[in-house]
């Protein structure tokens, strides 16, 4: 193998160490440069005959358009060490245009994915996370737990839930914030009794470590109580996204209805735009395609709106919690088996799926099992194959088990509004004694409000909306996903609400079709009192261990 046909000056390789892990492998990373940076020279590399290093050196270091020693905070032995942050943003905008013909020039929107950012968004709505969540490729969100961390803290005296502008400028103003405030103190007032009679139930076992049992209590009582809190509390994201990822969500929070959606848009465009210029300008409400985007969205909303009114009179509705297996094709099996055989033989794909229509059920289930019986366990992938079976699901689950399982990305999903129209759910572990009683008066006097906002400003009026109440969704889902979606939130450790989901989407799918069970084989259908115990035992023991090698 070839590993380097370059030839290099030493004071070039100097340079180059600077920016590549490697000078002389024919694998190396980049390091030290910014995404504008990667992201144009990934562009260029894919049509010029110069290795990666060669085309760094004499296109971009090299080249004075490009300003690279500022932005990249290169500079000679002879000039200052100290490039300050406003020399670097200074030299991003004049070399803009250089990077703006590179990106435009040299590809598709896939260009948009060769340079990303790390995005802090604090003290945002929990309504304002799942829309950010809800853009699904190309980015990796993760948010504050309700499981792990107490939402009952305050500042200057009052709980952390988003003031709405419109709400809060509206006649529903004191309503709204007593209504909060009602919730919160509900969560905070039932924290310390609930502890306590889950110590009582759950008694701390000797041989198991305090801090593994501590942690797995507090999950517990937070997982019963999180249902309290409404959908504006307040919540911390941390959202890695390459460029094409920042600029769909942008443009999607541009068009929001919702104020706090427009705002964050534009501060993030704001701070993206001193990292990913060039990933992200489509993104601008003075853009022509963001100008585009967003008259279209309003008038495809429009029509259907019109619509919707026309048809005034629907069939009945899914009223009941659960899962609601409503779309598949029979023909699955026969089009997995043959996904299955394909990349091994030399027949067409629509000649293996009739042939394997045609085959015994012993025969047809010999060559599913094939693609199960050697998985070891979760993390071994399917192949995908089971990618040609694809589900619809209609789900209604309360807003907290829709905040989990709305995450997963490789899936089809859309909900309708957060109200209080489907009912809520009691945890067990409250139902029927007086703690019981203090949160059904919250719920209830939740759903009081929301129905007076609701009438006028039903967007608005989300944000009042407690957790525990139910919300109307679907997914369509192929098979591989669902094998992963069900098998990771089927785990002892989950939430027990999503758990139950998880284990009925693939009961559902395995009692349509019997020959699919295999591949649900590490979907744990037991029930849990203390679930996060395993877990909390496990990660004690992992510190432990660094602490004896540290």
């Amino acid at each position: 193998m070839i590993e380097n046909y370059e030839e290099f000056s030493e004071s070039q390789l100097k340079i180059l160490s600077r920016y590549v892990t490697s000078t002389s492998s024919n694998v190396f990373a980049l390091r030290n440069l910014p995404e504008v940076i990667k992201g144009a020279l990934f562009s260029r590399y894919s049509r010029s005959i110069l290795g990666l290093r060669s085309l760094l050196l004499k296109e971009f270091i090299l080249n004075e358009e490009t300003a690279f020693a500022n932005i990249a905070g290169f500079v000679s032995d002879e000039e200052e060490k100290d490039q300050g942050l406003e020399d670097q943003i200074i030299a991003i905008r004049k070399a803009q245009n250089f990077y703006d013909r590179i990106l435009d020039g040299y590809g598709d929107d896939s260009i948009g994915e060769l340079g990303g950012a790390h995005l802090a968004l604090e003290n945002i709505s929990m309504l304002a996370a799942k829309a950010i969540e809800d853009c699904r490729v190309g980015g990796s969100p993760l948010e504050k737990s309700t499981r792990y961390i107490y939402f009952d803290q305050k500042f200057n005296n009052e709980y952390l839930f988003y003031r709405e502008p419109i709400l809060m400028t509206s006649a529903y103003r004191d309503l709204y914030v007593k209504t909060c405030n009602q919730l919160f103190e509900t969560y905070s007032k039932l924290i310390s009794p609930l502890t306590e009679v889950m110590e009582k139930k759950f008694p701390k076992d000797p041989s198991t470590s305090s801090v593994a049992y501590a942690a797995a209590l507090r999950a517990k009582v937070l997982d019963c109580l999180r249902g309290l809190l409404p959908a504006s509390a307040l919540t911390n994201m941390g959202v890695f996204g390459n460029g094409r990822f920042f600029e769909g969500l942008l443009q999607k929070f541009n068009c929001s209805h919702l104020g706090e959606l427009e705002d964050v848009g534009k501060k993030a465009y704001t701070e993206l735009s001193k990292v990913i210029p060039s990933f992200i300008r489509r993104a601008d409400p003075t853009h022509k395609y963001q100008k585009s985007f967003q008259k279209f969205i309003e008038q495809m909303e429009s029509e259907v709106g019109t619509i919707v009114r026309q048809h005034d009179v629907f069939l009945d509705r899914m009223t009941q919690p659960g899962v609601k297996l409503v779309g598949y094709d029979p023909d699955s099996p026969y089009r997995v088996a043959a996904g299955i055989l394909f990349s091994q033989t030399d027949v067409g794909l629509l000649e293996l799926q009739e042939y394997c229509r045609k085959l015994s059920d012993e025969a047809l289930g010999q060559i599913l099992e094939s693609a199960a019986q050697f998985r070891e366990n979760r993390r071994h992938k399917s192949p995908r194959a089971l990618e040609h079976a694809t589900f619809t699901f209609e789900i209604l689950a309360d807003f907290g088990i829709y905040r989990d399982l709305q995450r997963h990305r490789m899936l089809t999903q859309d909900r309708q509004l957060l109200t209080c129209s489907f009912g809520y759910y009691v945890p067990e572990e409250i139902a029927g004694n007086s703690m019981g009683n203090e949160y059904i008066k919250a719920m209830e006097l939740a759903k009081e409000a929301y129905e007076i906002i609701a009438k006028e400003l039903p967007e608005e009026a989300q944000y009042i909306v407690p957790m525990a109440y139910n919300i109307h969704w679907y997914f369509h889902v192929n098979l591989r996903s669902l094998q992963w979606l069900c098998e990771l939130r089927s785990s002892p450790a989950g939430h027990p609400g999503y758990r139950h989901i998880a284990q009925e989407l693939a009961k559902q799918v395995s009692t349509v079709f019997p020959q699919f069970e295999r591949f649900f084989k590490y979907v744990d259908y037991e029930g849990y009192v203390l679930g996060r115990l395993g877990q909390e035992i496990r990660n004690d023991q992992k510190r432990s261990q660094l602490n004896e090698l540290i």
